[in-house]
């Protein structure tokens, strides 16, 4: 595992705004991080790379403890902050050149490269650059450092529709150089697309983990029928939920393949069926709705 969290906790007075977090990060993965605003996300971020002392626990980065080797852990790292601040008076070019010169590791023609595919204009100075062209210009930074671990808080904020899939295009290629990408995100469907595994965070709190793949496997069945429902059968139950009857609509999910299900369906007096995926938004509504912030 490339990243470790064990119990990951931080306090400032009576709040706590990281609460015993566990967790870990395969090395090659995208590890996406879902939580409303006040979450524990960036607090974890930071937490990673030694921006922040944690009350208690412990975190590692390519084995290096986030406390007492922290500049080792940033020198495995490429880092996205929520709110990227850039040299006003440079020019695109000149803040591609000084990160370049910076760290080795950066690629100045690569950063050039991902800005052309973003759509940049380097040649504007930074302070007559819009939200979303100062996004990409530190994107272009960030994604062309040569680091095991890419950290994205909010990558596409302020992005338009073309530049947002340029960006996943690019995390996806992170992912096949072998890297590893952490991307907090609240917009789920980039999460969903992207990620190999998410963890949703409430109130400071990891209060769950999900596979993405294990989630494409699930559905939710809406069948309307015609005539009496007389319950799952054994055969089938340990492969479905019940999670509504109301009269003649029966609503059922199942984690698993549906080809154990079809058969049991047909004989159902079906008036309609709707067979659609449960998505990680059902999922994130699920543990958003009953997590409680301390």
């Amino acid at each position: 595992m490339l990243v470790r969290a064990d119990h990951l906790t931080k306090r400032y007075g009576s709040f706590t705004a990281l609460d015993g977090c566990s967790l870990q990060v395969a090395t090659g993965e995208i590890f996406g991080l879902l939580g409303p605003n006040g979450a524990g996300k960036t607090t974890f971020l930071r937490t990673l790379l030694g921006f922040i002392t944690p009350t208690s626990g412990t975190a590692t980065v390519a084995g290096f403890d986030c406390v007492t080797q922290s500049l080792r852990v940033r020198e495995q790292t490429a880092y996205l902050p929520g709110e990227a601040r850039l040299f006003r008076r440079m020019n695109g070019h000149g803040v591609l050149d000084f990160f370049a010169d910076l760290r080795r590791s950066c690629s100045r023609s690569q950063a050039a490269t991902i800005a052309d595919r973003l759509g940049l204009d380097c040649s504007r100075q930074v302070a007559r650059m819009s939200t979303g062209m100062r996004q990409k210009l530190a994107l272009a930074v960030v994604l062309a450092t040569d680091a095991q671990l890419v950290i994205l808080d909010e990558p596409t904020a302020n992005l338009d529709p073309t530049a947002r899939a340029e960006v996943l295009d690019l995390v996806l290629e992170a992912r096949t150089a072998g890297r590893t990408v952490i991307f907090s995100s609240h917009v789920l469907s980039e999460v969903e697309t992207t990620c190999d595994r998410v963890a949703i965070l409430r109130g400071g709190r990891l209060v769950h983990e999900q596979s993405i793949h294990d989630l494409r496997r699930s559905h939710r069945i809406t069948a309307r029928l015609a005539g009496p429902f007389t319950g799952v059968p054994a055969a089938v139950a340990e492969h479905v939920t019940l999670t509504a009857d109301d009269g003649g609509t029966v609503v059922l999910e199942t984690a698993d393949s549906l080809a154990p299900l079809l058969g049991w369906l047909a004989t159902l007096p079906l008036a309609e069926m709707q067979v659609e995926p449960v998505g990680l938004g059902a999922v994130y509504d699920r543990f958003h709705r009953n997590s409680h912030t301390p």
